[in-house]
């Protein structure tokens, strides 16, 4: 589990490699993650806007940008969570993802909060012990 919290608001991040959607053979390695968006201030936010950077094990970066997630823009009050699952292929047996929501106030002001780097490792990884 991945942790981080920022402006009050905890990000837990749960990776899981997905060996029936994968196949090695061709490249293919695919992820699933389970995110917790946890408020700890004393207002409602709303989750507006996502920003991942997706880094496979050879270094290639992918960003991907979009509104809300999983086709949801939450709104979460204070005490409160919100939990999704999603996914990630990548070409690479392993790699790393890291991100930022962009939040808003029940007053209308936009803020972001991190999303801690988090590993997509599978067992297909051939590691090296030097």
């Amino acid at each position: 589990m991945y942790e981080r919290t920022t402006n009050g608001i905890r990000i837990l991040v749960e990776p899981y490699f997905l060996d029936d959607q994968s196949d090695p053979d061709e490249d293919h390695y695919v992820w699933a993650y389970t995110v917790r968006i946890e408020n700890g201030t004393g207002g409602t936010i709303h989750l507006r806007s996502r920003h991942w950077v997706i880094t496979d094990g050879l270094g290639q970066t992918e960003e991907v940008r979009g509104e809300g997630v999983v086709g949801e823009q939450p709104e979460i009050r204070p005490g409160e969570g919100f939990e999704y699952t999603s996914g990630a292929p990548l070409a690479t047996p392993s790699g790393v993802m890291v991100g930022r929501y962009g939040m808003e106030t029940a007053d209308g002001q936009p803020f972001e909060v991190d999303i801690p780097a988090f590993s997509l490792d599978s067992p297909h990884e051939r590691r090296q012990i030097h």
